[in-house]
């Protein structure tokens, strides 16, 4: 089942179940989507899997750091809601790798790239980015990847 598919059969199962909390933040997944579909309309292309994956991690992301400056901020029940919203998101993320999943994933695309300096770190980067959208903290990865061409 495609991605989009499996997120409108969400939404539909929210609503049905009335359950506001996931409904409210399927809503805002559905909303970003057809943001950056208007954006790609210009190009005579609509939002794929990968690119769902990518808006996906980056309102992980967005959660994360807004539930941190809650706590911080002693707004416990603003950092719950947000914790609430980011499991909901990855429900439909794919299950995280491995140290060890990363680790052979990042030697993989350097043999696949035939990767010899730093200055083919970009190249190794973008075949890991392709193949493992929302799987992998690109954050940490990079300076792993940068260690292995240095």
């Amino acid at each position: 089942m495609e991605l989009r598919e499996k997120l409108t059969a969400g939404l539909k199962s929210a609503m049905r179940d009335k359950d506001t909390g996931r409904l409210g933040t399927l809503r805002l997944i559905n909303a970003a989507i057809k943001d950056q579909d208007i954006a790609l309309r210009a190009e005579g292309r609509s939002v794929g899997d990968a690119e769902i994956l990518a808006i996906l991690a980056k309102m992980v992301k967005q959660r994360q750091e807004s539930a941190r400056a809650y706590e911080e901020a002693g707004r416990l029940e603003l950092a719950e809601q947000e914790q609430g919203e980011i499991k909901v998101i990855e429900d439909f993320l794919p299950r995280k790798l491995s140290d060890d999943e990363v680790e052979a994933a990042v030697v993989q695309a350097i043999a696949e790239t035939e990767a010899g300096s730093l200055r083919d770190m970009g190249k190794v980067m973008g075949v890991l980015k392709g193949k493992y959208a929302g799987q992998m903290d690109f954050g940490a990865v990079g300076p792993m990847v940068k260690a292995r061409l240095a």
